[in-house]
């Protein structure tokens, strides 16, 4: 293997960060010449790959509404993942979580409360609840032993035991021995032994984890190194501008709720989604506003979430109402996603609400308000008829296979050196700087270093931006430009 200018970097070298930069000086060697990138060796700044792995099992946690489920969710994850507050209806999507026991991974389904006889907004919860209960492999119910058998537990008890699947009984909020002997009322339900447990203070929650494993079916061994998994795609946009509705259409069924008022979706809710033969997981979120600060409770918390569900992304897609004007807060999501460095495609949903004169100065507007980001991709679409959400695919994976790029070392200096001798950089302090060498130091997001002999003034690193973006794509996802400048020795 050849040695790299992305090898060791000593502090006598003469070389010098000329602002702040993402990776750390040990990544750089020497400078005594420019020997061949080896790409295969080169670092991936990007997010972590998954493991390809077969089917794992998946738990459903379901029961009526504020039992406590989202705190055993919690409980059993090992993090404050899922939002809790203490007033019933917080959760309300079906909400996925990898879990793991005693090394055995499955996959946790957090729900809404589940009451036969809701109405509204909170019927449409319950059903959500059911159809995880369908799907799931094993069913872990949750009762108040607190509170004893209600009519509405043993609705969903009926239901359960007609369904055929394993079904385990959670009796929550048993914090101490006494309380066990209340959770014994609950072999009325007809679904045998409940566990006591309280998922707040976590006791015995390893027993009832225990139990779950010995439900949970048989799955193949895990296959480690065969692949990345599917590519991580965050719906993000301020609340009400659609984000529930497209998941729900490229998935071609009813995945999350939606509903006119705004904030119905508070956690971050994981889907896997098959579309032309490959298999994205799509992350919806909750609407960031316009004042974080402001925000109290289960939106705070929500707001948190989003950012988190952003970080762990690969692709950010930002969607922005076409029938009205960008606002400072669509603007302020843009630069969320600029600052985490993912890959970006901006979606103008509800474009069939924009008649044909205001298309032709709406493009305009755009142009002239996304000034900063002229290299995100867009498309116009209407997630609910359907309109053009096809595009919607091919523009993800072009930002993706942007953000991954590697642009060859002997290349990239090849194209400089010709830029350079058309355009030199502009004279500073009565010296004109060179560059010197350049490298890519890493992919995910794509970030450039030049070593230089001088500061190069922002306008001129903006400029070479743009023609590297020019040269070698990168549509649809960032890049950077950094500096590496040579200090001048001084005399012994």
């Amino acid at each position: 293997m050849s040695r790299d200018v992305t090898g060791e970097y000593r502090d006598d070298s003469g070389w010098v960060d000329a602002e702040p930069a993402d990776f750390d000086e040990s990544e750089f060697s020497e400078f005594d010449g420019f020997d061949e990138f080896d790409e295969n060796e080169a670092p991936s700044g990007g997010a972590d790959e998954e493991p390809d792995a077969g089917p794992i099992p998946v738990v459903a946690v379901v029961g009526r509404p504020n039992v406590g489920k989202s705190t055993l969710v919690n409980r059993i994850i090992g993090r404050r993942e899922a939002v809790v507050e203490d007033v019933p209806g917080v959760t309300r999507d079906r909400v996925t979580y990898e879990a793991n026991w005693r090394g055995r991974r499955f996959t946790l389904v957090d729900t809404g409360g589940w009451d036969p006889d809701a109405t509204g907004m909170a019927l449409r919860i319950a059903e959500q609840a059911q159809i995880a209960a369908d799907l799931a492999d094993v069913v872990l119910f949750v009762v108040d032993a607190s509170v004893g058998v209600t009519d509405s537990d043993e609705a969903v008890g009926a239901v359960l035991r007609r369904s055929g699947k394993p079904v385990i009984l959670a009796a929550n909020k048993v914090d101490n021995q006494l309380m066990e002997l209340e959770a014994t009322g609950l072999w009325s339900l007809g679904l045998g032994e409940p566990y006591p447990v309280s998922a707040l203070h976590g006791r015995s929650s390893g027993d009832l984890l225990d139990v779950v494993l010995e439900a949970l079916p048989e799955t193949p061994p895990l296959k480690f190194g065969e692949g990345r998994g599917p590519r991580r795609i965050a719906l993000l946009g301020k609340p009400n501008v659609g984000k529930s509705s497209l998941l729900n259409r490229v998935a071609g069924e009813e995945r999350v709720l939606v509903d006119p008022k705004a904030g119905t979706t508070r956690d971050p809710v994981d889907e896997l989604v098959e579309l032309g033969g490959k298999t994205y997981r799509f992350i919806d979120t909750a609407g960031i506003r316009r004042r974080d600060r402001e925000l109290q409770g289960a939106d705070f918390y929500a707001a948190m979430r989003t950012r988190a569900a952003l970080e762990r992304s690969e692709v950010a897609v930002v969607l922005i109402d076409a029938s009205e004007v960008l606002t400072e807060q669509d603007l302020r999501i843009i630069g969320l996603v600029i600052e985490s460095g993912r890959a970006m495609v901006v979606a103008f949903n509800k474009w069939d609400l924009v008649d044909e004169d205001r298309r032709y100065y709406l493009e305009k507007e755009i142009d002239r308000q996304l000034v900063r980001t002229p290299w995100a991709l867009r498309v116009n679409i209407s997630a609910k008829t359907g309109r053009h959400v096809e595009k919607l695919v091919p523009a993800i994976e072009r930002a993706l296979e942007s953000w991954g790029t590697r642009v060859p070392t002997g290349r990239l200096n090849q194209f400089l050196t010709e830029l350079l001798q058309a355009t030199p950089p502009p004279v500073r302090s009565g010296k004109q700087p060179k560059i010197l060498f350049a490298t890519q130091a890493s992919t995910e997001p794509p970030k450039f270093v030049l070593f230089t002999s001088g500061f190069l003034e922002e306008t001129y690193r903006r400029f070479l931006e743009r023609r590297i973006r020019e040269e070698f794509g990168f549509a649809g996802s960032p890049i950077e430009v950094t500096m590496k400048i040579r200090e001048k020795r001084k005399k012994k």
